[in-house]
């Protein structure tokens, strides 16, 4: 293995965009089949398959704290090595399940890996920012999800040929361990022993017991509506098309849509904060997100034609896209310029207001749409839009010195 010192600031940027490329692959590999998934074991009462569903932010979130003492022990970069691996294993094994109680764990397993795949490898994108002096963390979010949005096409494809997910996911699988072989020496050896003794500098107290920054409560708070709003398009786009619109499989194509412009949405966003500022493009994130799920819920049974129904929802699920897309990289940009906490640990702070949201989500939609319907549901978590405009607009933790 090359020495820190023998790896260039762009090889490092590199390997961690390709690692951030794994991850969204791996992720929307998941997330395209979740209506097959849900078909193969037959759960067709919608609460119950919320209940399957919140085992993966359960796993996220009691991932968070071990997550924080592993990236601060072993650093950043043998965490990105460790938690790509889990996560690939995991999304194989989900593929080879028989029973619905296995799917269980290792859609567990799946929700712990993910977290430490976030946490090490948005840890590795900051310092690589703080080396940069310029903000460019909404690149490597850009880059999940555009490799995210890879994956939702070839789900599609996988879908449309009808071929098995065991067979779609080890392919994906394959070809992640090809990406950890290739960039894994390239990234950056945070020196773990000097965040300990950052850590230590002050023992009284172990960081999960002293209280946070308002900075990352406040920040926390907006993460929490962005996953609650994440989880809707995520986990349960693919079942709206099926179940709400009830158009056949060739065109469903609600979460590919989502992705595309929530990919291009992450590419335009350091254009779009020279142009506004970074409070008013969150601003607006959430004025998007907010339209597109009343789009999406307002108008989903207006139409007789399919064709109309689809292109209306699209456009619905695309403004949602285009609005979440911002939100969790310029989060994390801000903690990274502002907060004064340990980049590790301020994550992990993060991360546990955050996940609140992704433990919600599935019970909150599935409650509703057993006692409702999912278009309620949608109406529901849309008002999450409103909430991020609020918050970044009355919040001290979004004012910055640009802001015009």
């Amino acid at each position: 293995m090359k020495k820190n010192q023998q790896i260039s600031k762009e090889q490092a940027r590199y390997a961690v965009l390709s690692f951030f490329l794994a991850q969204g692959l791996c992720f929307s590999t998941w997330a395209s089949r979740i209506p097959d998934i849900k078909a193969i074991f037959a759960a067709d009462y919608l609460f119950y398959w919320g209940l399957i569903l919140v085992l993966i932010p359960v796993g996220k979130f009691l991932a968070i704290p071990l997550a924080g003492y592993l990236v601060t022990r072993l650093s950043s970069s043998v965490m990105v090595r460790f938690s790509i691996t889990g996560y690939a294993l995991s999304l194989f094994a989900i593929g080879l399940v028989p029973s619905i109680y296995l799917l269980g764990v290792f859609l567990f397993s799946f929700g712990v890996f993910w977290n430490l795949c976030d946490i090490s490898l948005n840890t590795q994108g900051i310092a690589i920012e703080r080396a940069y002096g310029r903000t460019i963390m909404a690149s490597f979010h850009g880059g999940w999800s555009l490799a995210a949005c890879l994956g939702a096409l070839i789900g599609f494809g996988m879908i449309i040929w009808d071929i098995a997910p065991i067979y779609h996911f080890t392919l994906i699988a394959a070809l992640i361990g090809i990406i950890l072989l290739i960039s894994g020496r390239f990234l950056t050896n945070d020196r773990p022993e000097d965040t300990k003794a950052e850590i230590d500098q002050k023992p009284e107290k172990p960081w999960f017991l002293k209280k946070p920054e308002p900075l990352l409560i406040q920040l926390g708070i907006v993460g929490l509506f962005a996953l609650i709003i994440e989880s809707a398009m995520f986990d349960w786009s693919g079942v709206y098309f099926e179940s709400v619109l009830k158009v056949p499989k060739s065109l469903q194509i609600g979460f590919l849509v989502f992705m595309i412009m929530m990919t291009a949405g992450r590419f335009l966003t350091n254009y779009a904060y020279g142009l506004l500022g970074k409070r008013k493009v969150l601003q607006l994130a959430g004025t998007f997100i907010f339209l597109g799920f009343f789009t999406t819920a307002f108008l989903a049974g207006f139409f007789g034609s399919i064709v109309a129904k689809v292109v209306v929802n699209s456009i619905g699920f695309m403004l949602v896209g285009l609005g979440i897309s911002c939100i969790v990289p310029t989060n994390y940009s801000f903690v990274g310029a502002k907060s004064k906490t340990p980049v590790g640990i301020a994550l992990t702070i993060l991360s546990s207001i955050s996940f609140i949201g992704s433990l919600i989500a599935p019970l909150l939609i599935g409650g509703i749409s057993q006692v409702f319907n999912l278009q309620y549901a949608y109406m529901v978590v849309g008002l999450m839009g409103l909430c991020i405009v609020l918050m970044v607009t009355f919040s001290e933790a979004y004012k910055t010195d640009n802001d015009h």
